[in-house]
This record gives C-alpha cells, structure tokens and sequence, in this order.
C-alpha cells in the first residue's frame, strides 16, 4: 500500500495549465468578498457587480478595491485577446502567402501547357509509333478484345422444368390430433 506521503506530493503535478487559450480558462480569483471563479469575462462581471453593490452602500473602500479587480482582468483579457488577434493575423499572412505560390505555380503550369500546345510537332505524343512488334497484318492492332467487342451467339431456348414428384402418402409425418 503507498503512504499518504507519495500520494500528497504527486497530487498536484501538472495542474497548472501552459499557457493555452486564457479567454476560455476558468480562473479562480482570491477578493475581498472571497473567492471569485469563472472565465475572465465572468469575473469582470461579478466584480463590477460588487462594485455597484459597494457603491451603493456607500462602502468607497470596497468599492475602489473590486473596481481594481475587475481592471486587472480586464486587463488580463485584453491582453489575450490582442495575442489571438496578432496569431489570427500572421495564420491569415501565411495563408495568403501560401496561396500566391500555388496562384503563381498553377499559372506557370497553365503557361507551359499553352507554349507546348503552340509549338508544332512538340506533343505529348508522337504521331506515329515506332513498329516495335515487326511486320503485323492490318487487321491485328494489339488491343484487347473486349466482351462488347464480340459478336454475340444466338441463345438456345432452356428446357422446361422437370415436373417435382407429388407428396408420398406414406412417407409424410401426420399432425398430431
């Protein structure tokens, strides 16, 4: 059995999270009315709503402090929002980038296949092949013949069916009564 020790050190390893998508993470905030949790967006919300509360009550201490809460995430959130807007922007630069090329290779593709079509007796094929086989007769041109080349043989018509033997009296189970 393992000891509580071993259990309590390997417990907490690796629950942080590495960087990743802070607008979507849920964060737990320490305050001053106690612990706020929730994504960034929430938080900010729960403490301006603390702040108006504190307002009200005419608590300008508490007040100034959850208005710096709530800077601080929206701070926080601004931030990671700038971050994903710059990795949009270079991912859309590359894009772009990546497009052009294949624009340009498709073009110089395009304009190969015009000057070859141009160009007289530059083919893709010969015109006439070399006769590799030797002297073959006319008729033999070295394809396949194919079924729906053949001719097709007239059908004989079937024979009919054996008449089945009727049912043996004898030979058959009776139902029980």
């Amino acid at each position: 059995m393992r000891s509580s020790k071993s259990r309590s050190r390997n417990k907490n390893r690796n629950t942080r999270p590495t960087g990743g998508n802070i607008i979507n993470r849920v964060f737990d905030s320490s305050g001053p009315d106690g612990k706020v949790r929730g994504t960034p967006q929430q938080i900010i919300e729960k403490y301006n709503q603390l702040h108006r509360d504190a307002q009200l009550s005419n608590d300008r201490v508490n007040a100034e402090n959850f208005a710096q809460h709530a800077e601080h995430y929206t701070r926080m959130l601004a931030e990671a929002q700038r971050e994903v807007d710059q990795r949009r922007d270079e991912q859309e630069m590359q894009n772009r980038e990546r497009q052009a090329e294949r624009d340009r290779e498709r073009q110089d593709r395009f304009s190969a296949q015009e000057t070859a079509s141009n160009v007289p007796g530059s083919g893709d094929q010969p015109d006439s092949a070399p006769d590799i086989m030797g002297d073959l007769d006319e008729s033999d041109s070295g394809l396949v013949e194919t079924p729906e080349e053949k001719p097709q043989r007239p059908r004989k018509p079937r024979a009919p069916r054996k008449p089945r033997p009727a049912p043996d009296a004898g030979n058959t189970p009776e139902a029980a009564e």
